[in-house]
């Protein structure tokens, strides 16, 4: 929810190359379901990929979910990283 630039900006410019957290954190995130638009099991396959942003959306509350290319599903912004 806006580490650094606060609510309703992203914290990753479409285009941008971001790092899917390691498995160990998609499994936490995962279980421990608190977000909007929860991880699908099938996505933890991805885990520490490097992939470009597509696109963000937010969700009331400053929530950032992003669509990376050629990586199903959508992603909490705390599952990833600057690449």
């Amino acid at each position: 929810m806006g580490k650094t630039k606060g609510l309703n900006k992203p914290e990753f410019e479409v285009g941008s190359e971001v790092r899917i957290a390691d498995r160990a954190f998609l499994e936490n995130f995962l279980e421990a379901g608190q977000y909007h638009n929860e991880l699908e099991s099938e996505q933890l396959d991805y885990a520490g990929r490097i992939a470009k942003v597509k696109s963000v959306e937010f969700f009331h509350g400053g929530d950032e979910i992003y669509t990376l290319e050629d990586v199903p599903g959508v992603w909490h912004e705390e599952c990833l990283s600057a690449a």
